[in-house]
């Protein structure tokens, strides 16, 4: 049936002579207020121009999606007003007949005012001295709505909402411009996907899910009815808070117009009527703390995510541009996180403590020669809800300050604006890598007593940790054994400075004070503690640094996901500033060492997890030598802790994975997490690797060439 409603030719003169001479009383009424305001003054008209321009193409705010890497399973997602653009060929004939019932009956007979309906409510305002009929029709409230969604000022959206004749006029104006240059159907299609139906519900594919958990596609006659009806006053109308029996007066008030106009016979709207209102709730996520609590750290990837979007400038000149199109820009976004890494991840960092404690042991697991970010997982429950944490463990806090456990949203494994943790001894691998890069050989070796004394750092003098480490030690048995001052005579030889620009363009951020300091030009020369890991550092930044030795010296920036599409299907992108543009989801990859400096590396840190190096001697023993048999295939890594284990480190990869897990109090960085502590994040990379691998064939690391051996 035509959605159109049925008019016999006897009724066509009557109607249009009613319409003339309705719309000379509208122009006599109207004409007072046209002179009073200049509404014909030229920069009036330009900008009634300008803002038509932008109501033929105006698309309202759209909720993003966030997806599993399947592409179909949603995981959570990102709007101000809940909101599916849905085109009018999957919209039943029942709602689009029935917002037309609701709202304008002679939509399809005027040409955006109604004349009839203009001097109707003329005559009731003028009686009651306010604005008790509004006239509008569907064309005129989209109009109203197109400029709300459309507004980028605050003055911008009050000027399209004010209750006022001028508004009016100008609204009018406009809806007659836009009829000439939109279809009713594109009208229509545009209005049910602009209205609010209450309760976040904006657009019809919003309302459908909401109050009946299906598609605009399915509506039924009541259904439709139901929901139509609710556009005058969401509130007054609401079949949810209220006892149902406005809900359904207004209902049957609509389904009463749908037969007087022909879309339903007098039978089917009596049948109809009879019927209650039968809902069926669904409650749609929104942001990272609505995600389905069985999946513990998800939540910690998508705030990830959220960070990482606010820097890209791809969606916007600053954060609060980006996180708006984020919220309205309608984008399909599919993670890269890979569920059997994540479940990984969560299994064996919780096995080693729990919710609890105050100290928190989160991994992260990149993927070598991509960045992008497979599993983040932290023995902590993602949530906002912090009443039943206990207080924080720092003595300065407050007595009223809450601890981040067992809930919290603080970006505990990095891509946030938290410092991170000292990272100790897993510091080696940048100036061991800028060593091998500037040509020194894997066999360069030093005499390494218990305490140096730097001549190069005025006088500073480090200890080992055990005096089993002293002896003549080379890049293989020095990093197996983390000896301190084989390394610090190693960073004298290239230099400080080369360890901490190697660092950073492997993607490490300097955030502290302190940091900043020493890496400014005027110190970073003398920043001989560097090697020890005096810095802070994210399992993020640790876990896609070590990746890129993996993947033969080829940083790839962190990403959290595999694609991102725009609302109308393409791939967002951005431009480079050499004016190439490229997917915003596409790794971006640069070459920071050369690839036989990365393999000389990796054999090197062979030695810590107990593994065999390919050329060179660990010299009999390492400080994670259990590493190698967990894992069950070729694994490098290093260990890391600093003063009193005050936090403890490991930083472990394959060909295929790399993973970074920390343990330490981010409320109280003195709390240390002591010696017996120190193994856990050594088992949680170690058991994450062997779990995430498992099944897949076997890869070998590359071999250094002979040359870079020495």
């Amino acid at each position: 049936m035509s959605n159109r409603p049925l008019a016999s030719a006897g009724r066509l003169v009557p109607l249009l002579r009613a319409g003339l001479i309705a719309g000379i009383v509208v122009a006599a009424a109207l004409y007072p207020l046209v002179a009073v305001t200049g509404l014909g003054a030229k920069a009036t008209a330009h900008a009634m121009e300008q803002k038509t321009n932008i109501l033929k193409t105006a698309l309202p705010a759209e909720t993003s999606y966030v997806y599993a890497p399947d592409g179909r399973t949603v995981l959570t997602m990102f709007y101000e007003e809940y909101r599916q653009y849905t085109k009018i060929e999957s919209m039943s004939p029942n709602i689009q007949q029935a917002i037309v019932a609701a709202e304008d009956n002679r939509f399809y007979q005027h040409h955006g005012v109604d004349p009839k309906g203009v001097a109707r409510a003329f005559v009731s305002n003028a009686r009651s001295g306010g604005v008790s009929q509004g006239a509008s029709t569907i064309t005129m409230q989209y109009v109203r709505m197109a400029l709300r969604d459309s507004a980028t000022t605050p003055r911008d959206v009050q000027e399209a909402t004010q209750q006022t004749s001028l508004r009016k006029v100008k609204e009018m104006r406009m809806a007659m411009d836009i009829e000439k240059h939109l279809s009713k159907e594109q009208i229509l299609e545009r209005y049910l996907n602009s209205a609010y139906f209450g309760h976040r519900a904006y657009g019809i594919y919003a309302a459908s899910q909401i109050f009946f958990s299906k598609t605009p596609a399915t509506l039924t006659p009541v259904e439709a009815a139901t929901l139509a009806g609710l556009v005058k006053s969401p509130s007054e109308y609401d079949p949810i808070t209220s006892d149902q029996k406005d809900a359904t007066a207004r209902r049957n008030y609509v389904l009463d117009n749908m037969a007087r106009l022909g879309y339903l016979s007098p039978d089917a709207a009596t049948a109809a009527k009879g019927q209650p209102i039968k809902l069926k709730l669904t409650d749609p996520p929104n942001d990272c703390a609505a995600i389905d609590g069985g999946h513990r750290s998800w939540g910690f990837y998508c705030d990830y995510l959220k960070n990482w979007w606010s820097s890209q400038p791809a969606f916007g000149e600053n954060r609060l541009e980006r996180m708006d199109k984020l919220r309205r820009g309608g984008y399909r976004i599919v993670l890269a996180v890979d569920p059997k890494t994540q479940a990984a991840a969560e299994k064996n960092v919780g096995a080693q403590d729990n919710t609890g404690s105050p100290f928190a042991n989160g991994i992260v697991v990149a993927e070598p020669g991509t960045g992008r970010i497979k599993a983040m997982a932290v023995n902590r429950n993602y949530s906002l809800d912090l009443a039943e944490n206990p207080n924080s463990s720092n003595p300065e806090a407050g007595p009223k300050v809450k601890a981040n456990y067992p809930n919290t949203v603080a970006p505990l494994l990095g891509g946030g604006t938290l410092p991170g943790y000292q990272a100790g001894s897993t510091f080696k691998m940048f100036p061991m890598l800028a060593a091998l890069n500037a040509g020194m050989p894997l066999s360069t070796a030093y005499d390494s007593p218990y305490t140096y004394k730097s001549a190069v750092y005025d006088g500073w003098a480090p200890s080992n940790a055990s005096g089993a480490m002293t002896g003549r030690q080379t890049m293989w048995s020095g990093f197996g054994k983390s000896v301190n001052t084989y390394f610090v005579q190693l960073e004298e030889k290239i230099g400080a400075d080369a360890g901490v620009h190697l660092a950073e363009q492997l993607g490490l951020r300097w955030r502290t004070d302190v940091d900043r300091d020493q890496a400014s030009p005027a110190k970073v020369k003398k920043w001989g503690a560097f090697t020890l890991g005096v810095s802070d550092a994210t399992p993020l930044e640790m876990a896609n640094a070590y990746a890129a030795i993996a993947a033969d010296g080829r940083y790839c920036e962190a990403i959290p996901v595999n694609s991102i599409m725009n609302r109308d299907g393409t791939p967002a992108t951005y431009t480079t500033p050499g004016g190439v543009q490229r997917e915003v989801a596409k790794p971006r990859c640069r070459q920071v060492v050369n690839a036989d400096a990365a393999r000389a590396a990796t054999d090197a840190a062979r030695c810590p997890t107990g593994d065999t190096p390919a050329k060179g001697s660990c010299g009999g023993w390492s400080t994670a030598d259990s590493v190698r048999g967990t894992v069950g295939r070729p694994v490098a890594g290093k260990t890391g802790t600093t003063d009193s284990t005050r936090s403890a480190w490991f930083v472990g990869y394959t060909p295929e994975l790399a993973a970074a897990s920390f343990i330490a109090d981010p409320d109280n960085p003195f709390n240390a997490v002591g010696d017996g502590q120190s193994q856990i994040p050594v088992n949680a990379v170690a058991q994450t690797l062997r779990d995430s691998l498992k099944g897949q064939p076997t890869r070998q690391f590359t071999p250094p060439s002979d040359q870079i051996v020495g």
